[in-house]
């Protein structure tokens, strides 16, 4: 069997802790979309591991697999392993060899682009850490990928084609650079077949498909994990203000090799926050200014894990959850952060937009237009803090009235059961309603 966890928002919803919390019933964890401008935290017993790359159900001892459709840096990658097994783990790793590699030319020119993009007031708000450049490199059918790395005549070969292109890309848009290294064909090779030795020592690249279809088929449970949220996608969301791939669960079939009937047949998770976040630029309608945001972002720790910028603050917005539901064909709902939001007066819920007069149920395809909606809200009565511990003990039973309102509401509206309700970073502060592995 499989579930897919899907971002339903803009990010940071808390799909690491939900994906660490399921994998305790699943064999393995595929991570299919996404480079290392994704961060995972998952807590465990107070102690805290934040991820990017290495998926999330290796904290539990799970297999993990880096799919075809994720962008690697190499170096990342490594220091993630090394830092887990000096803190104990063992971790049991597994990368595509379709997957492609970020380079350091791909991060320079990520941060040339940006800056540039920012003279002139349009700059998107990325981690500048090249993976637009790589999967635009990709679909440009000039991409190095991870196979790569482990022949060195073929690595050398392809260096020096695609460098001397970038090259002169950097020359003719930037006026060079300052980073003649990320430019340097005899310093990437001997750096980049460095990381070849150490995958091919490792074992560590397979083909993700026949190996993920051969264990399915062998009756494990796969959990595949996404990465940022769906108003981030590059086709479903705010664009030009997303990602580079496609975090809706669609693409947990191409980014893994598998066929969509397997995600189709199995149980599709999204992962929703209480309220909005959001790193970067783009529209945000419920947007919340002031005291009441410093709150919110100061209770829920609302700074980038990958990136330590302050997220911005909003309201949850029913529009942007009806359209995630419809683009991943949600069957399960994960709420987290209700705790971040106890002790409030009141709280709201955007549950449509009014746009030249009109009433809209969902978000606009339009940046300009999405920017013009402004939200119809709804007030629910706010929830007193509680012994937060205690809630995730005994059951949903015990939460506030207000809060049990709120989370019915969420799920009544989507037509999607709650399959996990989040009161705290921990492990243990997740209450399991539903486990979709037991379906």
């Amino acid at each position: 069997m499989t579930v897919t966890i899907v971002g339903a928002q803009l990010g940071d919803e808390g799909k690491g802790g939900i994906v660490d919390v399921l994998a305790e019933r699943a064999d393995i964890v595929v991570r299919y979309q996404g480079g290392d401008n994704a961060g995972h935290t998952v807590v465990v017993g107070g102690d805290t591991y934040k991820l990017s790359l290495v998926p999330s159900g290796v904290i539990r001892g799970t297999v993990g697999v880096i799919g075809n459709g994720c962008v690697v840096n190499p170096e990342t990658l490594f220091d993630e392993l090394d830092t887990l097994r000096d803190r104990g783990l063992d971790p049991e790793l597994y990368i595509s060899g379709r997957a492609h590699v970020i380079m350091p030319y791909h991060r320079v020119l990520d941060r040339a682009e940006e800056s540039l993009k920012a003279d002139d007031d349009i700059a998107v708000g990325t981690t500048g850490r090249g993976i637009g450049p790589t999967y635009e490199d990709k679909m440009a059918r000039r991409g190095i990928r991870i196979a790569e790395l482990l022949y060195p005549d073929e690595l050398r070969t392809r260096l020096e084609y695609v460098v001397d292109y970038k090259q002169r890309l950097a020359d003719a848009l930037y006026d060079g650079t300052d980073q003649p290294s990320a430019f340097d064909v005899d310093q990437l090779f001997e750096t980049y077949a460095g990381y070849g030795d150490r995958l091919r020592e490792e074992e560590m690249v397979i083909d993700a498909g026949p190996y993920l279809a051969r264990r399915a088929a062998a009756g494990d449970q796969l959990l595949y994990e996404g990465a940022q949220g769906t108003t981030l996608d590059i086709d479903h969301g705010n664009y030009p203000y997303t990602t580079s791939s496609n975090p809706t669960a669609g693409y947990a079939a191409t980014g893994s090799g598998v066929g969509p009937g397997v995600i189709a047949d199995g149980e599709i998770i999204g992962v929703i926050k209480a309220y909005l976040s959001r790193v970067g630029e783009g529209p945000l309608p419920t947007e919340l200014e002031g005291d009441l945001a410093d709150e919110i972002r100061d209770r829920g720790g609302e700074y980038g894990t990958v990136t330590g910028r302050p997220r911005r603050i909003g309201w949850l917005d029913l529009p942007m959850l009806r359209d995630a539901t419809r683009a991943s064909g949600f069957t399960g709902l994960a709420l987290n952060h209700l705790d971040v939001l106890a002790g409030l007066d009141e709280v709201q819920i955007a549950v449509a937009y009014e746009l030249d007069g009109e009433e809209r149920m969902t978000v606009p395809s339009t940046t300009q237009a999405w920017a013009a909606c402004e939200p119809v809200y709804r007030t629910f009565d706010g929830w007193p803090d509680a012994d937060w511990d205690s809630v995730a003990e005994t059951g949903i039973e015990v939460l506030p009235d207000a809060a049990l309102a709120y989370a019915t509401f969420i799920a009544s509206e989507l037509d999607v059961p709650l399959a996990a309700v989040g009161v705290g970073p921990d492990r243990a502060q997740t209450l399991v309603l539903d486990h979709p592995f037991d379906d």
